[in-house]
């Protein structure tokens, strides 16, 4: 939970950059991979976190502009990643325009359930979060190289010329 506003945007566009280099990574090929029948291809999973990050922010109480035509998932990587560059700057922006520190500690009604707006904002950066993991492994299974968040990704070792951990 956050105890200020700057203590989101930085971990925020921390969290927002990282998923950015994931869906750099994509290819319009690949956005077609799912794991089952049943489940979200790749491409409805990256456009639901583009689509979803301005969604949830209106229901939060902040004022942004959300996505046109959300229910169409684009068949272009590039433009996904490109309107979730958009989406992630309006969000650290209209956060840092809309609410103070003192608002953090204030109760919100979302989704059916009371809970302070900094709570809120934790749900934000966990959402994408569990997406891009979800992402990455879809990437994975597309033949794609898959980007180091947290440290060098099984692709990266070898740049740095060493055998990626087997455990």
């Amino acid at each position: 939970m956050y105890t200020s506003i700057s203590d989101f945007i930085d971990d925020w566009n921390q969290e927002a950059a990282a998923t950015q280099k994931v869906l750099d990574g994509l290819t319009d090929d690949s956005l077609q991979q799912r794991v089952s029948p049943e489940d979200r291809t790749l491409g409805a999973i990256a456009w639901h976190i583009t689509t979803s990050t301005p969604e949830m922010l209106v229901e939060f109480g902040v004022t942004v502009e959300t996505v046109k035509d959300s229910a169409t998932i684009p068949s272009s990587a590039r433009e996904i990643a490109e309107i979730f560059r958009r989406v992630s700057a309006d969000t650290s922006d209209a956060v840092k325009q809309q609410w103070t520190d003192q608002s953090l500690s204030e109760m919100k009604n979302v989704y059916g359930m009371d809970m302070q707006k900094a709570v809120t904002l934790s749900m934000l950066v966990k959402h994408i979060i569990h997406h891009r993991g979800q992402i990455t492994v879809l990437m994975r299974q597309a033949g794609l190289k898959v980007p180091g968040v947290y440290g060098p990704s099984r692709d990266e070792w070898s740049q740095m010329g060493m055998d990626a951990p087997t455990i």
